[in-house]
């Protein structure tokens, strides 16, 4: 009886891991994402529903939410919450030959889940 249930086991295990399909860690799993505040002047991004801030460290984030409303507080001096990503090095080598031809280059993206209007203006 026991060899049965070993030549059960033996056909069935196989199945079963083939069905759940491969578990892989993609590159955005394996990013670091932690809490992050940033006060600066809200601005458009370089793509379309894209936003960025210069923090008062002058570290330049990208901004993106699907929450927060971000397109009515261009112009203003804002401070925004959420979770942060850093691309990889990879990444970064990619978009860099991109980015660097003239526009700011990013310290990390940035997924707004709160905002707070400092002022309706930025002063420079």
């Amino acid at each position: 009886m026991s060899h049965k249930i070993a030549k059960l086991a033996f056909w069935l295990i196989p199945i079963v891991c083939l069905s759940l399909g491969p578990i892989t860690l993609t590159a955005q799993d394996k990013k670091a994402e932690k809490s992050q505040t940033v006060t600066g002047c809200l601005q458009k991004g370089d793509e379309a529903g894209e936003f960025a801030i210069k923090g008062e460290d002058g570290k330049t984030w990208g901004l993106r939410s699907t929450s927060v409303k971000l397109d009515e507080h261009i112009g203003h001096k804002v401070t925004v919450t959420g979770s942060t990503t850093h691309e990889t090095k990879a990444e970064e080598k990619k978009e860099g030959q991109v980015e660097n031809a003239g526009s700011k280059a990013e310290y990390a993206d940035l997924t707004v889940t709160s905002l707070k209007m400092v002022s309706d203006s930025c002063s420079k």
